[in-house]
């Protein structure tokens, strides 16, 4: 089973212009949910204008999802629905060694992918870019009853301003 959404385009075929409708099958979703920690991946699709200027490819669209994952209390499944825009650049691998040299991103190049060779991976971006929009801390409608429960206190009640209404409260009842 593939762990990744493999929709490899090759650079001499690759129009400017060019639309494309990408839809994950079952073997690459449950690839994708595995890869990703989901509980299930019900649907993944693309909807992506490719543009090309020489050598960088830009790809621009919207991935669309339906998806569980699991609450980080309760362990329930959590279902969500994505329907991001993205914008990718695919730029040729930086020639020469550079391994030593220290590199510092900005805000624009997060959304960089380099290929090598004659063709790049348009699937595998899609699948990066959905980790990228998933909830990291998700929480089921139960999940605040089973930290109450727990003893576990909200942000309110262990935040500064929690403890000095509890300074407060003690100084006036003194």
């Amino acid at each position: 089973m593939s762990d990744r959404f493999a929709h490899c385009l090759k650079l001499d075929q690759v129009r400017d212009g060019e639309r494309l409708e990408l839809t994950a099958d079952d073997q690459e979703r449950a690839g994708i949910a595995d890869r990703l920690g989901l509980d299930g991946l019900d649907s993944f699709q693309a909807h992506v204008t490719i543009t090309r200027r020489d050598s960088a490819i830009t790809a621009e669209g919207r991935i669309l999802a339906s998806l569980r994952q699991s609450c980080v209390v309760t362990g329930e499944p959590v279902p969500a629905h994505i329907d991001e825009p993205f914008s990718l650049m695919f730029l040729p691998e930086p020639q020469g060694d550079r391994s030593d040299e220290e590199v510092e991103l900005g805000s624009a190049d997060c959304d960089v992918v380099f290929y090598d060779g004659a063709a790049f991976d348009l699937g595998s971006a899609l699948a990066d870019t959905l980790a990228l929009t998933l909830d990291p801390y998700p929480r089921s409608a139960g999940a605040s009853a089973a930290l109450k429960e727990a003893g576990i206190l909200t942000e309110a009640q262990a935040g500064p301003f929690a403890a000095l209404a509890q300074l407060k409260k003690s100084s006036d009842a003194s």
